[in-house]
């Protein structure tokens, strides 16, 4: 169930130029055979000092074509403890 690759986003909310970053994940191997597993990974980004966790899982429709969907949790450098509050963001992706 480990698994790892490189992750190419197309949006950023910093200036700097966007690069492809590495990836570690690890998949859950389903006990039922199914087929549509849940997961997690996290991004290491290379062009950002921040790191996003993502969690979700993987549904195959009838015609067998795969969705992964994510929630994520981004996690920016803050320059201290009392910007703490503003160096968390959420939200989800889904990917097909």
């Amino acid at each position: 169930g480990d698994f790892a690759g490189s992750y190419h986003t197309a949006v950023s909310a910093t200036s700097n130029e966007i690069k492809v970053s590495p990836l570690q994940g690890s998949r859950q191997m389903s006990s039922n055979q199914k087929g549509q597993p849940t997961f997690g990974f996290t991004v290491n980004w290379s062009f950002s000092d921040s790191t996003t966790a993502f969690v979700g899982q993987c549904f195959v429709d009838h015609r067998g074509k795969e969705t992964l969907e994510t929630t994520w949790l981004l996690r920016e450098e803050v320059p201290s403890h009392k910007d703490t509050w503003k160096a968390t963001r959420v939200g989800t992706s889904i990917f097909t």
